[in-house]
């Protein structure tokens, strides 16, 4: 493929396995977010979801069915599977996925598998969601999954709507915290460049920006960031294990629109946090997986 016809994916949405969603609820909420209402998929899992004005969102991953995920993944859907594996080495929460939009994920499927990355076969569903004004709508997805073998823990996928939600998220996205939307994503590897050909594939984009802490590459609307042991010490005062090889999901920065009152939030609603460059930082608690940090 000519590096003329390619077009950079936007970041669509991040999957953060939790335990239930009542639980990642609350957090969420405490933290300012809006969360829409509980949503269940046909293979088993749900979630509960948090839109954005910049058209990403987080899609807290919760098991409703245990019998039913694991018939679908026995069945071949790649993401009940992988869902199941990454629960099964790094437990119930963290940050498993990146979804990319895409307007043709049998093309990206194809891609996938010339370039020796597939993660599975594509999967095309269709799941209903309440509406916040009580209706409810029907959308329906195709995904096309990217994997490498060396990293067990982490893949991406590309989705596309075939019939988006008939909704206004207006309401959905006026968030108390002030987020706008996603900046960045950040995974860890103690050497971020052997995984730069998954990411380069993944987001359609052969450019890559490597740096002493890592390597950045941009989606259409968010940066993808891979930070070594030092990188992520750094940018985050957080210790990983330098032994531990693979692509690990560890923190996602958003935009807000007002820091100032982004802290006072937090201080009011008694959320632990850390300042460092210029960022608000907030560890991992139970009902969020991995480090959220909020930066203008």
């Amino acid at each position: 493929m000519s590096l003329s016809k390619r077009t950079t994916r936007p970041l669509d949405h991040l999957v953060l396995p939790v335990v239930e969603l009542a639980q990642a609820r609350r957090r969420l909420s405490d933290l300012g977010f809006v969360v829409a209402d509980d949503a269940r998929h046909p293979f088993g899992t749900e979630n509960a979801c948090v839109f954005f004005a910049d058209n990403t969102y987080l899609e807290p991953l919760a098991i409703a069915s245990r019998e039913e995920c694991e018939e679908a993944a026995l069945a071949g859907n790649a993401f009940v599977a992988r869902d199941q594996a990454f629960r099964f080495r790094q437990g119930p929460e963290g940050l498993s996925a990146i979804v990319v939009g895409t307007s043709d994920a049998a093309s990206d499927h194809m891609r996938f598998r010339a370039s020796g990355i597939s993660g599975g076969d594509m999967l095309e569903f269709s799941r209903p969601m309440r509406l916040p004004d009580g209706r409810e709508g029907l959308g329906s997805f195709r995904l096309a999954f990217a994997a490498d073998l060396r990293s067990p823990d982490f893949f991406l996928f590309s989705c596309q709507r075939i019939r988006a939600l008939p909704v206004d998220q207006t309401a959905l996205q006026r968030h108390e915290n002030g987020v706008l939307g996603i900046a960045e994503v950040v995974l860890s590897e103690p050497n971020p460049t052997d995984f730069q050909y998954l990411l380069q594939e993944g987001v359609d984009d052969r450019e890559v920006s490597a740096h002493s802490f890592g390597m950045d590459i941009q989606t259409g609307n968010a940066k993808l960031t891979v930070l070594n042991v030092a990188g992520m010490e750094a940018f985050f005062g957080r210790s990983v294990n330098g032994a531990e090889r693979g692509l690990r999901g560890r923190a996602v920065v958003f935009r807000v629109a007002d820091i100032e009152a982004t802290r006072a939030l937090f201080a009011r609603n008694d959320i632990e946090f850390a300042e460092m460059g210029g960022r608000l930082i907030v560890p991992e608690a139970p009902g969020q997986g991995v480090i959220f940090a909020f930066g203008v």
